[in-house]
């Protein structure tokens, strides 16, 4: 089966979510990941054990992709709020043993 190579600009594209991506797509197809020139380079390489056509890979991992960059966009936007539960979550387990260690 041959390669199915998808190009991304380096400067818009973070190329964890790419790892990711790859990551998740390895039932279907191996990922080498080059940056050359500006450009992330991502050469896959179908599995012939899975059946999929080249075409059904390239678009899956296209939606991994954009995925894995939401759930980034996501994560970066709801830190803050994550960080207070968990201070807070921590500051009552802390309360807690301080109340049953004195008591």
């Amino acid at each position: 089966m041959p390669e199915i190579v998808v190009q991304f600009e380096a400067s818009s594209q973070p190329v964890e979510a790419l790892r990711e991506a790859a990551y998740r797509l390895i039932s279907d197809a191996s990922c080498l990941i080059d940056t050359i020139d500006g450009r992330h380079i991502c050469r896959l390489i179908p599995k012939d054990r899975t059946g999929r056509n080249p075409d059904e890979i390239r678009s899956r991992f296209l939606d991994l992709v954009t995925d894995q960059n939401l759930r980034e966009k996501v994560s970066a936007e709801t830190a803050g709020v994550r960080n207070v539960i968990i201070a807070l979550a921590f500051g009552a387990l802390a309360r807690e043993r301080e109340a049953s260690q004195t008591g």
